[in-house]
C-alpha cells in the first residue's frame, strides 16, 4: 500500500521545489489626462521630433520598476530626447484634445427635418456632419484621370452658426490636394449613418431612408477676408487641428456649388435649388 502512494509523494516534493513565475501582459496605454499639455511647443522643429519620439511613449507605458524589473532597462531608457519639450508630450497628445472640447463642438444634433423638406435636410447634414467623403479626378499615375476618394474633416460653421458652405482644413502633401491642383472640380458626399439617427431606426446605410447629400462643385481657397469665420468654423468644430505641424503647410479651402444632390426617403432623388439651399436653416 505504501508503494501505491510513492510517485505521488515525490511529485509532491518537486512542486515544493518548484519557483512560481507570474506571466505579465506587455499591452499597456496611457490614457491619464494629467500628461495634458496645453501650452506645449508645436512649432516646425518640435512637432515632427513628436511624430517619431516612440520613447516617451515606452517610458510611460512600461515603468522599468514594476513591469521589467530594477535591473532591466525599458525601451523608454535606452532613447535619449535630444530636448526638454519632445521629452514633456508625447505623440499621441500632438492629435488628441480634451474630451470636454468634443462635447461642447460635436454631437448627433437635433432629430432630422421630415424628409419632405427636402433643402433643409440637406442644410441639416450638411451642418451636423463633420467628415466627409471627397471625390477628385486622379493625379496619380497608375489611375491617372479616375476618381479617387479621400475623407475629409469639414465643417459649415460652429454648431450655433450654419452658412451652408463647406470649409476644408488641408495639406499641399495631400493627394486629393495635388488632384485639385491640377482639376479644381470635385463631389463631397455625407451619409446620415454618421450621427445616431440611422443605428437607432436600424436603417442601413444603403436604405434611402437614411439620407445621403453630395455637393458638386469647384474647390478654392478661401480669400483673405473670409479667413477668421474659416478658422472659427473648423477649428470650433475640430480643436485638434490647432495643434497640427506647421510644417505642412495647412490652408483652408471651400466648396463652391454647382450642385446640391439629396436622397432621403424611397423613390427618387432631389436636385435642390442652390438659392433653396442657401434659404433653408438646418436648425
Amino acid at each position: 500500500m505504501r508503494a501505491r502512494y510513492f510517485p505521488l509523494a515525490v511529485f509532491a516534493s518537486l512542486l515544493c521545489l518548484c519557483r512560481s513565475y507570474t506571466l505579465r501582459s506587455s499591452m499597456s496605454w496611457v490614457v491619464s489626462s494629467n500628461d495634458v499639455v496645453e501650452d506645449a511647443d508645436l512649432s516646425e522643429e518640435v512637432a515632427p521630433a513628436l511624430l517619431v519620439d516612440s520613447a516617451g511613449l515606452w517610458k510611460q507605458a512600461y515603468p522599468s520598476s514594476n513591469v521589467l524589473g530594477d535591473s532591466v532597462e525599458s525601451p523608454g531608457e535606452l532613447v535619449k530626447p535630444e530636448n526638454d519639450n519632445v521629452a514633456q508630450l508625447s505623440s499621441s497628445r500632438l492629435f488628441s484634445y480634451r474630451l470636454e472640447k468634443v462635447k461642447k463642438s460635436g454631437g448627433s444634433g437635433p432629430p432630422p427635418p421630415p424628409h419632405q423638406e427636402t433643402a433643409r435636410t440637406a442644410r441639416y447634414i450638411a451642418h451636423y456632419s463633420d467628415w466627409g467623403h471627397l471625390a477628385t479626378i486622379s493625379t496619380l499615375d497608375k489611375i491617372k484621370g479616375l476618381p479617387f476618394g479621400n475623407i475629409f474633416s469639414v465643417s459649415d460653421g460652429p454648431l450655433d452658426n450654419s452658412t451652408g458652405v463647406i470649409y476644408f482644413y488641408v495639406t499641399p502633401m495631400d493627394n486629393s490636394v495635388s488632384d485639385l491642383k491640377n482639376n479644381p472640380y470635385a463631389s463631397l458626399t455625407f451619409s446620415e449613418a454618421e450621427g445616431e439617427f440611422c443605428r437607432q431606426m436600424v436603417y442601413d446605410p444603403e436604405d434611402p431612408r437614411c439620407a445621403r447629400l453630395t455637393l458638386t462643385g469647384k474647390m478654392v481657397e478661401v480669400a483673405p477676408e473670409e479667413l477668421a469665420f474659416a478658422k472659427e468654423a473648423m477649428f470650433s468644430r475640430h480643436p485638434v487641428m490647432a495643434k497640427w505641424p506647421v510644417g505642412h503647410k495647412w490652408f483652408f479651402m471651400k466648396l463652391e456649388m454647382i450642385q446640391v444632390w439629396l436622397q432621403d426617403w424611397i423613390g427618387g432623388v432631389s436636385l435642390i435649388p442652390l438659392d433653396d439651399y442657401f434659404k433653408a436653416t438646418p436648425f
